[in-house]
Formats: C-alpha cells, structure tokens, sequence
C-alpha cells in the first residue's frame, strides 16, 4: 500500500522519539549500540514496526531485543507526548535485516568479480579452434581439358 505524507511524517517523528528516548532516558544497560534504522505505521496509524540494527554479537542482539521489550511502555508513552495524535500506536520492534542482505550481497559481488577475472585469465591465453580464417575459400586447381588443345 501507498503511504500517504502523513504516514511517513509520522513514522519518521516516531523513528527520531524512539531514537532520542532510547539515548536520554532508558538508563537499561542492556540496551547496547543501538540505531534506529526506520519505522512503518499502518494506514489506520494504530500499530507502528520500529527497525534496528545492533552492533555486536547475537548476545547483544538478545539483550537489546530484550530491554527493548521491557522498555515498549516508556517509549510507547513518549511516542504519544512527542505525536499528539488521538490514538497511541502500539510499537513492535523488529531487528532490521538490511546490514545480513547487503553483506550477503557484497560477498556475491565479490564472488563474480573473481568468476570474471578468472575467465579474463582465461581468455587472454587462449588460442582459436581450427584455421585462423575458417572462411577461406580453398583454391581450386584448373582442370585442362584435353579436347579442346587438339
């Protein structure tokens, strides 16, 4: 679905509350180094998906997956104050995806440009199949004809 200007304007105000209240006032030491990537709202502006990323190990994954759960009420509150709008959106946070993709894709990139150099090294050390003009037009020996000298 289509997200309106509106939709965005809040997913963003939500994004910069959520980010900003994690900073100042959520004093959880579980909580590591933690960014913020983006947030979604539904178009009925009930429910907003807040994503982020983690710097660490699966072990600091768990913890901030963690302490952000037990933090969803004082951020939820602080989304409401910071919004304004009539209905405060439940929040679900979800550990973005996008640094595991475009590592994997980094890793294919890289994987091709060594397919590539290897057929490159290939190519430049190899030789025709066959004659080098295949096309030439073997010669014809002329054929005397007897008849016609005597």
């Amino acid at each position: 679905m289509t997200q309106t200007p509106r939709m965005r304007r809040l997913a963003g105000r939500i994004q910069e509350i959520v980010a900003v209240t994690l900073r100042d006032q959520v004093k959880d030491p579980r909580v590591g180094m933690i960014t913020i990537t983006a947030a979604r709202i539904t178009p009925d502006l009930r429910d907003a998906t807040v994503f982020y990323t983690v710097l660490g190990d699966d072990a600091d994954w768990a913890a901030t997956s963690a302490a952000l759960e037990s933090a969803k009420g004082v951020l939820r509150s602080a989304v409401g104050e910071g919004t304004g709008v009539r209905f405060t959106p439940t929040l679900t946070f979800t550990p973005d995806q996008v640094p595991e993709v475009a590592r994997h894709i980094d890793d294919l990139l890289s994987q091709a440009k060594q397919a590539d150099e290897q057929v490159a090294r290939q190519a430049a050390s190899a030789q025709y199949a066959g004659d080098e003009d295949p096309y030439r037009i073997p010669e014809i020996p002329e054929i005397s004809d007897a008849s016609d000298k005597t």
